[in-house]
């Protein structure tokens, strides 16, 4: 880790500086336990096993807050309800997840978490109360829609000893989730009941869809002395799986024009859009994660309490994708200026102004490729996440207490190498598609021969290289912050909370090489020379009739093929519209007063915050530019600095009510805080200047002036604690959302060197870039939640969310306008039951999301499609020290669809298969 000395050694000194314990006070703190993330820490001096331990612990911390969270506690050490936290955050009503990032299509592991109707870069992802770094896998994650969400693919569920979602906010409350943010709080080495322990589990997950078993371990060794007043935590991991994951992809729509030969032939045609590409895709990867925690605790004093945490994940995610496709585009529009492309056949069908179905006679003795097959290799593509921090607390009387904490934390997404060969198939073959709404769509290349590649320049050819290469995406974060709190004696004000953070954010992508094809990449000596095929069951599921059999070249012959006959020049190939940088300082400062009253609390405070950014776009320009970079084959371009800052203060107001002994009244109204998307800050700039002087240029990309997104919220909430374990709620929630990004025009001004301009002037340009609107949030959530018996429980979670956004004219006459908000699912419910008695336990969960707007891809909306998943778990305790436990994730292996304006334009559908966990308990 780069540990910048200057900021970590102020954190350090004011942690040192400022140490202190929590143990004094105890019983004027009670009603704000849970308020702050090291607080709730301190609730597992008495560990809870098992499902209903687990509930009971978790209902208690909920019903205790002052403030509207939900809470899931760990059944046991090491023990998450599911594999996944992000599994387990699905069961919150108010919470959604999802299995990718931007439009990069579903994987088999939820990766991002969000709330309430709005995309995941609006909720924050803390451990134990901080920010934390984190890197991508995935390629188009880092150089395409990067936004601000963290990856929960490398966070294992074992780190876990409970996890707070706050749906209310507090002064105290670190900002940067406008709509919430999700807490995961670790354990502490002082907590556990004994001065050496040992947890652990060994076991295998058995991915049906590749077919492979791989091994999974962890282990957590705890140690404090025989007086409790040090303790270290030791926790290691390494866990393995395959994934594949089988997909039809459709890759945009184009409207047809009336030069095209089916324009002309066929006038009832123009305007009509079409596919640009349809394939059968086939995506293997292997992943593996590894990483640890180290925690030490310290208490000299009854009064003094200090914590250093280090916590480390990398995640190796080899991956190989394979689409062979149907070209859509080029059998329409042509391959060249005199080739106006292809007329279809008799019979044609338009729906919803969409050409369904349609097919195209061969060519014989001529050129023309129907067809288009990517083969992309991604060889040590992978991610980490790493934090160091340090935390004391310090009761200087029985009326303050201070605590500090200060770290850094640094994250990376690296896809080192792309290996990539595309070639021209169904040369001349014929072919077409028929299309039935969302799923899986017909369609063949004619007479091809999908099976084997035939002869070289016959059957296909090497159409380009392409890829971007040398990608290490940075993120970094240090941090330091003070807090106190002053108790008062008696009176209706409990206490007073005050404290000041600042926090130095960079996210940087230096370095972009797009490789083009070197020399002898066209010479058919240079291809691979064997294939192999898609498995025999590809797509089974899916239905319809489209290409299964495929050829392929493994993917060490694609990797021999791009590092012999690939340009991969770091300055030539400098792909400078893939790079960007940014620096972000934050400085906060808060005060809040609790209250408290005979069968009520509540709190009043208000948290100022400064920020300071500094953006770095890749501009494109022209090669007179005195700052131009003209060594990119790619043009010529610089680099333009903007600074901004931006003063907030973000109110907040909780109020608790008791109106009975078992049912409560919460009502919350806060303004929160988060910042736009990297990529929308920080994407590159196209410019076309204007073709006279005094006139408005053109262009698109990334806007550096974006302010931050502000969300004024309400909350109301009534719980009723009619039994054990049990609970009825209802809750009603508003948003609304200032300075919510979308995409739509602005002016701004570049200056800019060219014929017109020779000597350098400030001309305007009206850009199509991410702008500042509003966006609108209301709903309902409803829960319960009891045991049935002795041994039985259930539970359901209902959530309506109605999200509007302010979405202005983007200026791109081929998007359809929407008011949707990404996200924004209407209907999410979870179904669950359990059962547990002294030697089994058993969980089976249903999760239900609705569709949701996922952004703009290809110049077309996208939408996932409503999706339903079951998972199960079953578990055997041998004895006291040992057990057995199964999770079954996926089990009703569901089709993630997506579909683009109407469900007449499919998008993609995947298949990722089930997977089964086996593992071994065992404690000492």
């Amino acid at each position: 880790m780069k540990l910048r000395k200057t900021m970590l050694s102020a954190s350090i000194v004011a942690a040192l500086g400022f140490a202190g314990t929590a143990v004094a006070q105890e019983t004027a703190t009670v009603a704000q336990a849970s308020s702050a993330s090291q607080e709730a820490k301190d609730l597992d001096a008495v560990v809870v096993r098992g499902i209903r331990g687990s509930i009971e612990e978790s209902l208690q911390t909920k019903r205790d807050d002052v403030t509207r969270v939900e809470v899931i506690t760990s059944e046991d050490i090491g023990k998450m309800p599911d594999k996944n936290v992000a599994d387990s955050l699905a069961r919150i009503p108010g919470v959604n997840i999802s299995a990718a990032s931007a439009n990069e299509g579903a994987f088999d592991e939820n990766d991002r978490v969000s709330m309430r109707g709005t995309s995941p870069s609006l909720t924050q992802t803390l451990i134990d109360g901080h920010n934390i770094a984190s890197g991508d896998w995935f390629v188009l994650n880092q150089t395409g829609t990067v936004g601000r969400s963290v990856s929960y693919s490398l966070l294992p569920s074992e780190l876990v000893d409970k996890v707070i979602v706050r749906k209310s906010s507090e002064a105290k409350v670190v900002e940067g989730g406008a709509v919430g943010s999700v807490d995961i709080i670790t354990r502490n080495p002082l907590n556990f009941d004994d001065g050496f322990s040992i947890f652990g589990s060994v076991g295998a997950v058995y991915a049906d869809k590749p077919g492979k078993t791989d091994p999974q371990l962890s282990v957590l060794g705890n140690w404090k002395n025989s007086d409790g007043t040090f303790g270290l935590t030791v926790q290691a991991f390494s866990e393995e799986r395959h994934l594949r994951r089988d997909g039809q992809e459709l890759l945009g729509y184009e409207p047809i024009t009336a030069g095209t030969a089916a324009g002309q032939a066929h006038p009832d045609l123009v305007g009509v859009y079409f596919p640009v590409l349809i394939g059968s895709a086939l995506f293997e990867q292997e992943r593996k994660r590894t990483g640890g925690m180290f925690t030490a605790q310290w208490k000299p004093t009854d009064t003094v309490e200090l914590e250093a945490n280090y916590f480390r994940s990398d995640m190796k995610a080899d991956n190989y994708n394979r689409n062979y496709m149907i070209w859509g585009r080029r059998i329409i529009n042509g391959s060249s200026a005199t080739d106006i492309g292809q007329v279809p056949l008799p019979g044609y069908v338009v729906r919803n102004n969409t050409l369904v179905f349609a097919e195209f006679a061969p060519t014989p003795g001529q050129d023309h490729a129907f067809g288009i097959y990517d083969m992309i290799n991604r060889p040590n593509a992978k991610s980490s996440t790493e934090y160091f921090s340090l935390e004391g607390k310090w009761d200087v009387s029985e009326n303050l207490r201070l605590s500090a904490q200060g770290g850094t934390s640094e994250g990376h997404g690296e896809t080192p190498t792309q290996d990539v060969m595309e070639f021209d198939t169904g040369l001349n073959t014929g072919g077409g598609w028929n299309i039935h709404g969302v799923g899986a769509a017909d369609w063949n290349l004619g007479t091809a021969n999908t099976a084997q590649p035939g002869v070289p320049n016959v059957d296909y050819r090497l159409d380009w290289v392409f890829g971007d290469n040398d990608i290490d995406v940075e993120d970094q974060e240090d941090w330091g912050q003070i807090d106190g709190s002053y108790f008062f004696e008696g009176g209706t004000i409990s206490s007073l909370d005050f404290g000041i953070r600042a926090a130095r954010h960079e996210r940087e992508l230096p370095q972009v090489t797009g490789q083009g094809p070197g020399p002898g990449a066209f010479d058919p000596a240079s291809w691979p020379q064997g294939f192999r095929n898609y498995p025999g069951d590809f797509a089974d599921g899916f239905g319809g009739s489209f290409p299964r059999d495929i050829w392929y070249f493994s993917d060490g012959d694609v990797h021999n093929f791009g590092t012999n006959f690939s340009n991969r020049d770091p300055i030539t190939r400098f792909r400078y519209s893939g790079a960007y940088g940014l620096k972000e300082r934050s400085d906060a400062a808060y005060g809040q007063l609790n209250f408290r009253g005979d069968r009520w609390t509540g709190n009043l405070g208000v948290r100022f915050v400064r920020t300071e950014e500094e953006v770095k776009n890749y501009v494109q320009t022209t090669a007179i530019d005195p700052a131009a970079v003209t060594t990119s084959a790619f043009g010529p371009y610089k680099q333009v600095i903007t600074k901004n800052s931006y003063n907030d203060w973000l109110p907040s107001a909780n109020f608790k009510y008791d109106v009975s002994d078992d049912s409560v009244l919460r009502l919350a109204l806060s303004r929160t805080l988060t910042r736009p998307d990297f990529s929308s800050l920080a994407g590159s700039v196209s410019l076309s200047p204007p073709a006279n002087v005094g006139g408005v240029g053109t262009g698109t990309g990334g806007n550096p002036n974006l302010e931050p997104i502000l969300s004024t919220n309400f909350d109301a909430t009534y719980e009723w604690y009619y039994s054990e374990r049990a609970l009825l709620s209802v809750g009603a929630f508003y948003m609304d959302i200032d300075n919510y990004v979308s995409l739509g025009n602005d002016r701004q001004s570049y200056f800019t060197v060219d014929a017109l301009h020779p000597q350098g002037a400030d001309v305007p340009y009206d850009l199509a870039v991410p702008v500042n609107t509003s966006a609108k949030v209301k709903g309902i959530e409803l829960a319960w939640e009891a045991p049935l018996g002795d041994y039985f429980g259930a539970f359901a979670n209902f959530t309506y969310a109605d999200g509007e956004a302010d979405n202005p004219d983007d200026g791109n006459p081929l998007t359809v306008e929407t008011d949707a908000m990404l996200g924004t699912s209407e209907y999410t419910y979870n179904l669950g039951g359990y059962f547990e008695n002294e030697m089994f336990n058993a969980r089976v969960n249903y999760t239900w999301r609705d569709e949701f707007f996922s952004g703009l891809d290809r110049a077309s909306a996208f939408w996932q499609d409503s999706i339903g998943t079951l998972s199960a778990s079953f578990g055997w305790k041998i004895n006291e020290n040992m057990s057995l436990q199964l999770d079954a994730m996926n089990l009703n292996n569901p089709k993630i669809k997506y579909f683009a304006e109407n469900k007449d334009r499919p998008r993609s559908i995947y298949e990722n298969g089930r997977q089964y966990y086996l593992n071994f308990r065992f404690n000492y």
